[in-house]
């Protein structure tokens, strides 16, 4: 490939890999090298991106799997070794969104939102742990949110779950270091994904809505899903080794903003 390839030679797992940001992720570590697993919960979307990364000239199995499910996250872990020999890098990026305001939010839809985006990062990094280190060390690179920081009056559970991957984060951070494996989150802002649209169409106006939030953002426009794959390929290589406990803000500069 053209690129410059920073990953040449290590196997990367991405959970929610069919589509949005964790299908560019996928492509992104493909590019740069990497030898990748793609997990999704759909499994015609995971081979999807698995296929078109193998079209492209690059090494990708899709895995079929549930990541709020301990079972889920040992098969995706297991097929990498499997496949590929080992592990270096997990990129643990799947979610799902529910909308309302907290008294709106049923327990069952808190309880299914932390299952996936929360619970599931601590089932993937736990299932994934005796890989990396059986390679010496590695890179894990969480997809958190904007709204671990900030708030928004409509996700309150989303921005629990995201607010609690930070705070694992360094957690793990502290504990992994010794062993040479970073921790690191990617915070991003709006992201043009299905999650983007599926909140703009809970809004009374969704246009309006769109070009109100677009106009507080300082570059004016979205992040895409490629945006935040640059970051999270930067965050898994060797070019990121001095990194470990942060939050990588992708926002476009809304966070510079006052009003």
């Amino acid at each position: 490939m053209d690129v410059e390839q920073r990953l040449s030679g290590k196997v990367v797992i991405v959970t929610g890999a069919g589509q949005g940001v964790g299908a560019a992720a996928a492509q992104r570590f493909a590019e740069e090298g990497a030898a990748v697993v793609c997990t999704d919960i759909n499994g015609g979307t995971a081979a999807r991106t698995a296929a078109a990364i193998e079209q492209q000239g690059g090494s990708a199995i899709p895995v079929t799997a549930d990541v709020s499910t301990a079972e889920g996250n040992q098969r995706m872990a297991e097929r990498a070794v499997s496949a590929f020999g080992g592990l270096d890098v997990l990129h643990a990026n799947a979610a799902i969104q529910v909308m309302g305001r907290l008294e709106d939010t049923s327990a069952d839809d808190w309880d299914r939102m932390h299952a996936t985006n929360l619970r599931g990062v601590f089932l993937g990094i736990k299932a994934c742990l005796p890989a990396l280190r059986a390679r010496g060390g590695g890179s894990i690179v969480i997809t958190a949110s904007l709204l671990g920081i900030v708030g928004d009056p409509d996700l309150p559970a989303y921005g629990a779950a995201k607010g609690g991957l930070r705070a694992m984060c360094r957690s793990l951070a502290t504990s992994l270091g010794p062993e040479n494996i970073r921790v690191n989150t990617i915070c991003p802002g709006d992201v043009e994904t299905p999650l983007l649209q599926e909140f703009f169409d809970f809004q009374p106006d969704p246009a309006a809505a769109r070009r109100e939030i677009t106009d507080r953002y300082p570059l004016r426009r979205f992040a895409t899903p490629r945006d935040v794959a640059n970051v999270a390929a930067f965050l898994a290589s060797d070019e990121a080794s001095y990194l470990t406990g942060i939050d990588m803000v992708v926002d476009g500069g809304l966070l510079a903003r006052i009003y």
